[in-house]
């Protein structure tokens, strides 16, 4: 995984998670936040939006070092937090 190239955004099922708090890792609001998102639904919105995403199953959230709960690469230049956003309401919408 190249965390270094400025192209790429690394998605943490964490960041879109209803049930952490910001401090945990969360970063769209509550109300538009998924209930346990898993990788497969992350994957699947990111291929709806026309992206090309890479998991990696076997990743560690460091802020949650403890627990193996895998991460998504895609090549992106845009705002992160708008992705997210959109991932959330194709999730929610389960327009997938």
């Amino acid at each position: 995984m190249d965390l270094v190239r400025g192209d790429f955004v690394i998605i943490w099922p964490s960041y879109i998670d209803k049930n952490k708090s910001r401090r945990e890792g969360r970063r769209v609001p509550k109300n538009l936040a998924i209930e346990n998102p898993c990788l497969r639904d992350i994957e699947r919105s990111l291929k709806k939006l026309g992206l090309e995403p890479k998991i990696y199953r076997e990743k560690r959230y460091p802020r949650q070092h403890w627990e193996i709960c895998g991460c998504v690469e895609v090549d992106y230049k845009g705002n992160k937090l708008k992705l997210l956003k959109e991932i959330c309401k194709i999730i929610k919408n389960k327009d997938y």
